[in-house]
């Protein structure tokens, strides 16, 4: 296959990343290569070895995954085109013939860990906890014994030849991981009526407030911001970029000229995408930011300046 038809993800075969890119339609038409870590994903499409990569970005339980948003903000340009949501419960895998009182180490990524610990706490107060690159990477190191148990995907277990002791483990309901399929920056896609902007910005100066003026940025225009998250730019204590994720579409005036009221008052706005939002929700547009707002309020203007307002 060309590289255009490969996707690559964080591997290796069995994560929970592959699960979620298995959900694409298009996956089934496309190379899938697993990938040592979210950088060497996202270096394949940047290097054009890859048309496409599949990372984790957000996890309902641990928040935002900072090799990904580190990435996005600081890495060469990329953009977001899809997102996946997959529900997250683990599985305890073993070697045939494991029983629970057979484990006295366990291993799995660290953010399985937080999710699992007090399942742990119960049924394995005594097991010693080691972190692996990845869920699907623990379950190899468990089938070459070198620990007892992993906690993964319950598919995973035929892959590397072992069997769920336990599963559906999750200590917080309901887990979540947000998973995004990245490209090299293109034209944007036709808005779908329920889609999310991805964006990074970075403060041109710190003072009181600072923060609170770019934020009304999005309030003013009725833009609700879904998440937003600190990341240090590597510049100096105190030096913070903005990950933020907005309802609605670049093309909307809204959402477009929130972008330009950040990109004048910025030290950088990067763009990341706008995109088809997995759940599907339509925003509540308030009164007086829909587009035939702005379209209205933009005629009333050319009527004043002709002397006609």
């Amino acid at each position: 296959m060309s590289p255009a038809s490969r996707y690559t993800y964080l591997g290796p075969e069995g994560t929970f990343t592959e699960a979620a890119l298995r959900t694409l339609p298009e996956a089934a038409t496309r190379e899938l290569v697993p990938m040592v870590s979210v950088p060497a994903a996202l270096d394949a499409v940047r290097n054009g070895e890859a048309g496409g990569a599949l990372v984790p970005i957000e996890n309902s339980v641990e928040g935002g995954i900072t090799a990904t948003l580190d990435e996005l903000a600081f890495g060469e340009p990329l953009m977001i085109y899809r997102e996946v949501l997959l529900p997250i419960a683990f599985a305890l895998l073993v070697r045939p013939g494991t029983s629970l009182g057979d484990i006295k180490t366990v291993t799995g990524h660290p953010a399985a860990q937080i999710q699992v610990r007090n399942w742990m706490a119960e049924h394995l107060p005594e097991a010693a906890w080691e972190s692996a690159a990845s869920n699907a990477d623990g379950a190899r190191l468990v089938q070459e014994g070198r620990f007892d148990g992993a906690f993964a995907g319950e598919f995973a277990a035929p892959t590397y030849g072992l069997e769920p002791l336990a599963t559906e483990i999750h200590d917080a309901q309901n887990a979540t991981t947000r998973f995004v399929l990245v490209g090299r920056p293109a034209r944007l896609a036709a808005p779908t009526g329920a889609d999310k902007t991805s964006a990074v910005f970075w403060l041109r100066d710190d003072h009181p407030g600072a923060l609170l003026d770019l934020l009304q940025e999005f309030a003013i225009r009725g833009v609700n911001l879904m998440r937003i998250e600190s990341r240090p730019t590597g510049e100096g204590l105190g030096k913070y970029c903005f990950s933020v994720d907005a309802e609605g579409h670049l093309t909307e005036r809204r959402v477009g000229e929130t972008l330009m009221g950040l990109r004048r008052r910025c030290l950088n706005v990067r763009f990341l995408g706008s995109y088809p939002r997995a759940d599907q929700v339509a925003p509540s547009v308030t009164r007086g930011t829909a587009d035939d707002a702005f379209t209205e309020a933009a005629d009333w203007l050319n009527r004043a300046l002709d002397g006609r307002g």
